[in-house]
């Protein structure tokens, strides 16, 4: 098998249904837990493994969870790393609690641009809770500057722009700073 084929090949192969529902937003997601099982099927008769890490990034008075996930089989690696700010609070959860479940969302994001699978109609871009769906917010643009400081390669890059583009109205300044940073990194 050609190295330049293998995640071609995985990417094809992996299918993870959303086989979760959640019934006061109703609408149909996929986890983290199920991207692994489905993933999983694949790789391991391909010889291939997958490692997810999660690091800590503070920027201010802002925390992020950096979440990587590795698919390699000794010879070839691939990666993909994904984002999710903490709250700073969550009504009903514990510090624990709003780390894990920022952990989970940016392992969940990493895991699905590691093998291309596509979210446009998960939960995050159905979930409206019975309210309509609300325009873009515009994005703060001291977290954009202090995430686009902890972004250290081009991959990041565009997976910090494809998650702040999707959920937030970025102006053209804003999109400036993301050239300007990608220009820095080459």
């Amino acid at each position: 098998m050609k190295t330049t084929n293998s995640l071609a090949e995985i990417q094809a192969k992996v299918k993870a249904p959303k086989g979760q529902f959640n019934s006061f937003g109703k609408y149909h997601y996929r986890s983290a837990e199920d991207i692994l099982e489905a993933v999983k099927q694949v790789i391991n008769p391909m010889g291939f493994y997958i490692s997810i890490s999660d690091s800590i990034i503070v920027q201010g008075d802002r925390f992020y969870v950096q979440a990587t996930a590795t698919l390699s089989n000794g010879t070839e690696t691939y990666t993909s790393t994904a984002f999710a700010r903490e709250e700073e609070s969550k009504k009903g959860m514990d510090g624990s609690q709003v780390t894990g479940a920022s952990s989970s969302y940016a392992r969940k994001y990493a895991l699905n641009g590691l093998f291309a699978l596509d979210d446009t109609k998960d939960s995050d871009a159905t979930n409206t809770h019975g309210k309509e769906q609300q325009a873009k917010r515009p994005l703060d643009e001291v977290d954009l500057k202090s995430a686009l400081t902890a972004v250290k390669s081009i991959e990041e890059l565009n997976q910090l722009y494809q998650t702040t583009s999707s959920a937030f109205q970025l102006s053209e300044e804003q999109i400036k700073l993301f050239s300007n940073r990608k220009k820095e990194l080459q």
